[in-house]
């Protein structure tokens, strides 16, 4: 197969071959989480047309954002006081590219918690097609919730915990 912007030839009556279609893992529909749509736009592609690393981790914290706010958290506008549980910082972030993103259009974001402690928590993700079949990355995020006033350590809202558990992915 060819390189993105030059990919292999089409032969007549065959389908097209595309980096997607030839490298991406297949997953099951998730039965846990939330599929959540995002958009990859023209630029957010680097200079080789593939989707730049860094905009990966962005489309998952846009994800989060997304699913937050429609769960009535968020609507955060600068006062970290008010901001309660999304006073937090991010502790440790891992990612695992498995295939290429090679064009502009809509995808998903599969979120779920791995972990829900008192004043932590890692959450997964996999950046996929729009159906969650293709796994294009995958990786985890740890978060630790803090006090505004002493950025120490503080305990998640027990509405946040509640909205947190029906995320939480069962031991398989």
């Amino acid at each position: 197969m060819g390189c993105p912007r030059h990919p292999a030839p089409h032969r007549p009556g065959a389908p097209p071959v595309t980096a997607e279609a030839a490298e991406a893992p297949t997953a099951p529909a998730p039965s846990y989480g939330r599929l959540i749509p995002v958009t990859v736009h023209f630029d957010d592609l680097d200079a080789l047309g593939l989707l730049h690393n860094a905009r990966y981790l962005v489309m998952a914290e846009r994800a989060w954002t997304s699913l937050w706010n429609e769960r009535g958290f968020g609507g955060f506008e600068g006062d970290w006081e008010a901001a309660g549980d999304f006073c937090n910082a991010v502790k440790e972030q891992r990612i695992s590219y498995e295939a290429p993103v090679t064009r502009p259009g809509a995808y998903a974001v599969h979120l779920w918690l791995e972990r829900l402690g008192n004043t932590g928590l890692t959450f997964g993700f996999r950046f996929c097609s729009a159906d969650g079949a293709l796994t294009y990355a995958h990786g985890t995020r740890v978060l630790v919730r803090l006090d505004a006033g002493t950025l120490r350590p503080a305990p998640w809202s027990e509405p946040f915990r509640v909205v947190g558990r029906e995320l939480l992915r069962s031991a398989d």
